[in-house]
């Protein structure tokens, strides 16, 4: 399994690029956000990496985060939902935006990338509804964990452009665990943070804890 690859990018096409590894190239697919956030033709790039193989077919598909991988992983296991239409979501959401669409039942969000109808999206909100506290506590992880190091690159030429963090991802997943230690579902918390979190993008752990238990305090 080819789980990262680091290479020169030898071109670029509409949804895939060329890699060359020291001197094998790979051909790679990607969303449309992941490939606009990429360096130049020429220039030394990073990917995540996921390898499908079928009787008839063997692709490479790229990611800039470990999160992003993760929800393809997970959108491709709804019914209904190939490698295409997960990248056509993660490029018109992000990864951060499908945690947030997903943890707030908002379909509608999900309806808008490209190829995905109404029933699908539904369908796909529905599925991985439970799965996303565990996905959005994932990328705060992340962040703490990889910081600022960038990739390792084994030959020296331009640096490698990584994918910027979420801004506030670790006070995220922080929030969450406060809500759950509280006796908050990690549903309902996931939920209230992915509100808090939308409406206030560099809110830190308190501000966001603040806000999401105002929209937990029952109403009336």
């Amino acid at each position: 399994m080819i789980g990262k690859i680091t290479g020169r990018i030898e071109y670029r096409a509409l949804d895939h690029l060329l890699i060359d590894v020291r001197g094998v190239g790979y051909l790679v697919y990607c969303s449309e956000r992941t490939l606009a956030a990429l360096p130049a033709v020429g220039e030394v790039t990073a990917l995540y990496t996921d390898l499908v193989v079928r009787e008839d077919l063997m692709q490479l598909f790229g990611f800039q985060t470990l999160v992003e991988k993760e929800w393809h992983r997970l959108l491709t296991s709804v019914q209904g939902i190939g490698a295409k239409a997960s990248l056509a979501i993660l490029g018109a959401l992000g990864p951060d935006g499908v945690s947030r669409a997903i943890a707030l039942g908002d379909w509608n969000a999900v309806k808008a990338a490209k190829g995905v109808g109404p029933k699908i999206a539904q369908r796909v909100v529905l599925d991985l509804k439970d799965k996303a506290p565990s996905v959005m506590a994932m990328s705060g992880t992340l962040v703490e964990a990889q910081g600022e190091v960038e990739a390792e690159v084994l030959e020296p030429i331009t640096p490698v452009k990584r994918a910027a963090p979420a801004p506030n991802a670790s006070a995220q997943a922080e929030a969450m665990s406060a809500l759950g230690n509280l006796g908050y579902s990690p549903g309902d918390a996931a939920a209230a943070v992915a509100q808090a979190a939308g409406e206030a993008s560099d809110a830190e752990t308190p501000a966001l804890i603040r806000a999401a238990l105002k929209l937990l305090a029952p109403k009336g």
